[in-house]
């Protein structure tokens, strides 16, 4: 479920980025705004929580949060964006650290399980899910990432 809810939300924030226009990069502040934060910091937490990610795509998160973060209109939930990042980039490097110590059995296991539960998806919702194990860009080891694209072309 974890896996199926990350997915989702993957493929709803590409959507929403390709609606927005690109804009001009501008180089980042020492500070952000009304914090203790350094982009730099942000920069390692991207590459330690979002290492399953290639460095063109850990730069383009870091792009949408630098952008947030700048925006004025954010003004005064600044730091608590910053806080919640933390936390889920914490969060999705103890899940790797987790799924990548799982022995063969219990990723087959859980390859088992990820079928049984994306059986019930759309064929659209299957396409979209098979295109980001074949990106491999799911927290998940590469060989589960392997074991659950084949679990979906059943």
């Amino acid at each position: 479920m974890l896996l199926l809810g990350i997915a989702r939300e993957m493929v709803f924030n590409a959507a929403r980025e390709r609606l927005m226009a690109p804009s001009e990069p501008e180089a980042p502040p020492a500070l952000y705004p009304g914090t203790t934060v350094e982009p730099a910091q942000l920069r390692r937490l991207i590459d330690e929580g979002f290492s399953y990610l290639s460095r063109g795509q850990r730069e383009e998160v870091f792009e949408s949060l630098h952008a947030s973060l700048m925006d004025p209109k954010n003004a005064g939930v600044r730091a608590s964006m910053i806080e919640y990042f933390a936390e889920r980039a914490m969060a999705m490097r103890a899940a790797q650290e987790r799924l990548a110590g799982l022995s063969g059995s219990e990723k087959s296991r859980l390859a088992a399980e990820f079928r049984e539960q994306t059986a019930e998806l759309s064929r659209e919702e299957t396409e979209q899910l098979a295109e980001l194990l074949r990106r491999q860009v799911l927290p998940v080891p590469r060989d589960l990432n392997d074991m659950l694209l084949t679990q979906l072309a059943r």
